[in-house]
Formats: structure tokens, C-alpha cells, sequence
């Protein structure tokens, strides 16, 4: 098959869980044979969506990358009082406010349109990655009338998904692509769609057996301290202030040699002191090595579609505390029995106890973790559940040109 995939930022240096979602489906699925495209834009931050990449197609991992420039940057002192106002002001904002907070959200590539509308039929799929950007908010009617469309919405319980903005994008997908059930019952509720779907997941790959912990410790100079690893972007949207400050009250009420790692790129930083660890962004194979040494993960976020960092902590034999607010985040804790949920400090400071008193329960915990992601992750397994639903997406889609009345007579030509 052809195949295009369309994100707002692709590359080595993008470190968004959607992102690097689809990354990663397009490269697995150029893997498998198939012909695979990506329409991107120019920009690594979302903070601000500035041009740094070139507009130009190259080759990446054997996918053939379209990167198209950013309009405008976006600026925190324009977007963020309106966004304040739509998303969190009296509901519904008026339609007309709404898209002025997508076309300032952005990021937007106003070369875009005529480039779906020149090439999408061209190709047996289009695939979106997420929801909430522009280039999927603009891009997904479009595409959605020239070729058979698929949408990963990534979507979370959040006030955006609310607006009455994304009704039309949701409705021109033709199918949908979910990482959890919870996100298919959330996005379904929510729209009330009558299409092809299904729950795919994301692949991860066993770890190699090259990771040395030692190596991350002597770097980062922790020693033999057990330590929490926090991963992921560090922003209060994710949760990072939270856990910091439930940390900081854990240390003063039980003082000790456990250590917080914050990894990852950092939008806030937090305030340095002897048992916060701030390594910022880090390649894979020290990720690897950070994640194999933890005493657990903590995964904070209240808005997640699927945590990725979660099952690679499972892959490592890791277990983790995850955000109990959060129904997806307690459902991969359930089906995997990986993880340890809790709300507020009470159950953290409780939870981060039995842990660290417990090795033969945080073993238990990171071994049943270890073999849900075996059995449900493995990236043969999702690519075949993702061939399957792009197949009936396919076969259930119908050009609209086919359904244009004909004249009588010759119903190969027009008279």
C-alpha cells in the first residue's frame, strides 16, 4: 500500500508521545513494504512552532518526508489569553472565537490544503496523528473527501475535545485508529461515530540487554540511591509540578536517600536541589539505562491517550505509580497488574513505601507488566491489528465521485 501519514512534527529530535508515535508507525510500516510518506512541517518545539527544519522532501528511516513551513510562530503572550478564554472561559466560546484559537494554537501551513488536495489521491490511506493541531483540524476534511482517512485522535478527557470546533474533522475520518479502550469509549462517546475502528495499540521493541544502570548513576552521580524516574516532557500539563512538590513533602516526612530523576525536554524546570535529578533531554540508550535502574516510574499526567513511557518501563521489568485520575493510565495499570494507581499524596507517599520496603512486590509488579507488553505489544502484533483496520477502511470507503448521478446513455462518458 501507499501510504501518508500527516503530523504537526516528525523527526529525531521531537520527543511528543503522538509524535513519536507516528514515527514510529511509519517506519514500521515502510519495514513491512509498504510505500510511506509523512506530510510534516519545519518545526521541533510546539512551544512556539518556529521553522527549523528546511521546507523541503527528504528520506528518513526509508520514509519519504514532506516538511511544509510555519505561517507564524506562535507567541504565549497572543495565544495564551485566548486560550484561557476558549478553553477554560464560559462555555461554548462563539464559533468564530474558536477558530481564531486554531489558527492561533496552530501550527498552520497554509500550503497544506493545496498539497492534500494535489496528491491525497494518490495514495490508498491518509493517516492524521492527533486531533487537537491544525494541520489535522484543516487537513482531515480535505483529505477525508479524496481518500480513504484514518485518524489517530491521541485523545484525552481534556476541554478541548469538548469544542464544538472538532465536530467536522471527526466526521470526515473514516476510520479510527485508538491506542486504549478508554480512548476509543471517550472519543466515541463524545462524537457518537458509526465507522470503522479499532483498539491498535503501540509496538515496543524488547529491550537489547545493553543497558548498564551503572553507567547512567555514575554519570548523574546517585551511587547506589534508589531513585523515582519521572520521563517524559516536563511541564505542569504533564503533571511534573505535581509529583515534585509530592516528592518534596515525601522527603520531609520520611528523610533518606531516595532520589527523583526528572528526564526529558523541559518546558519548566524544576528547582535544583540535592535529591532532584534534572537531566533534561537524553539519548535512547541512556534513557535505557535511567528506566533498567529505577525503583519505579511515576507517571503523574491526568491527560493521556497511552503512556508510552509506561510500557517501557514494563519492558525493563519496572514497575510504576501512576496517576489514579487519569482512567486511562489506571487502565493499563489493571489489564497490565504493573502498576500502582494513586490519588493525591496520601496514596503516593503510601504506595512509594511499599516499594521501597517490598522487593519482592516491586519484582512482581515489573515481571506482570513485562509480560502484558510481551503478549499485547509486540510490534508484529499491532501492525497486523493496523494492516487489518486499514484494510476495512478501505474496502467500506466510497469515492464521492462514485456517487454523482450519471447522465443516460454511455455511462462512460459525458455527452
Amino acid at each position: 500500500m501507499r501510504l501518508l501519514f500527516v503530523v504537526q512534527r516528525y523527526g529525531p529530535e521531537v520527543a511528543g508521545g503522538a509524535e513519536a508515535a507516528c514515527r514510529q508507525f511509519a517506519t514500521r510500516m515502510s519495514g513491512r513494504g509498504h510505500q510511506v510518506e509523512v506530510l510534516t512541517s519545519t518545526a521541533v518545539s510546539y512551544v512556539d512552532w518556529a521553522n527549523h527544519y528546511l521546507p523541503a522532501t527528504t528520506e528518513l528511516d526509508g520514509v519519504r518526508v514532506h516538511r511544509l513551513a510555519v505561517h507564524e510562530t506562535r507567541s504565549a503572550d497572543q495565544f495564551g489569553p485566548l486560550n484561557a478564554r476558549v478553553v477554560f472561559g464560559p462555555r461554548p466560546a462563539p464559533p468564530l472565537m474558536q477558530r481564531r484559537w486554531m489558527r492561533a494554537q496552530g501550527p498552520r501551513l497554509t500550503e497544506l490544503p493545496v498539497w492534500l488536495l494535489r496528491n491525497a489521491q494518490q495514495f490508498d490511506a491518509v493517516v492524521f496523528f492527533t486531533y487537537l493541531y491544525h494541520p489535522t483540524w484543516s487537513g482531515v476534511p480535505i483529505a477525508g473527501a479524496l481518500a480513504p482517512t484514518i485518524l489517530h485522535p491521541t485523545a484525552h478527557d481534556e476541554p478541548q475535545i469538548h469544542m464544538a470546533l472538532f465536530d467536522k474533522e471527526m466526521r470526515h475520518a473514516a476510520g479510527f485508529a485508538f491506542f486504549t479502550p478508554e480512548e476509543e469509549a471517550l472519543v466515541e462517546g463524545r462524537f457518537r461515530l458509526q465507522t470503522e475502528s479499532a483498539v491498535i495499540g503501540i509496538g515496543l521493541d524488547a529491550p537489547s540487554g545493553s543497558a548498564q544502570p551503572e553507567r547512567f548513576r555514575a554519570r548523574f552521580g546517585l551511587g547506589d540511591r534508589p531513585y523515582l524516574l519521572f520521563l517524559g516532557r516536563v511541564d505542569p500539563g504533564k503533571g511534573s509540578d505535581e509529583i515534585e512538590r509530592f516528592f518534596r513533602a515525601y522527603k520531609e516526612h520520611r528523610p533518606g536517600p531516595l532520589a527523583l530523576v526528572v528526564m526529558g525536554e523541559a518546558v519548566t524546570m524544576p528547582d535544583a536541589r540535592d535529591d532532584v535529578i534534572v537531566t533534561g533531554f537524553v539519548s535512547e540508550d541512556e534513557k535505557a539505562d535511567a528506566l533498567a535502574g529505577a525503583l519505579a516510574l511515576v507517571q503523574p499526567s491526568y491527560f493521556e491517550s497511552f503512556s508510552l513511557v509506561l510500557a517501557e518501563a514494563w519492558t525493563h521489568g519496572v514497575p510504576a505509580l501512576v496517576q489514579g485520575y487519569s482512567e486511562v493510565l489506571v487502565g493499563q495499570a489493571r489489564r497490565s497488574g504493573g502498576a500502582i494507581p494513586y490519588v493525591g499524596y496520601g496514596e503516593f507517599a503510601v504506595a512509594t513505601d511499599l516499594l521501597l520496603d517490598d522487593p519482592g512486590l516491586r519484582r512482581r509488579l515489573g515481571e506482570s507488566g513485562r509480560r502484558y507488553v510481551e503478549a499485547e505489544y509486540r510490534w508484529d502484533v499491532v501492525l497486523d491489528r493496523y494492516e487489518d483496520l486499514i484494510d476495512r477502511v478501505r474496502d467500506r470507503w466510497i469515492d464521492p465521485i462514485d456517487t454523482v448521478p450519471r447522465p443516460r446513455g454511455d455511462s462512460a462518458h459525458v455527452r
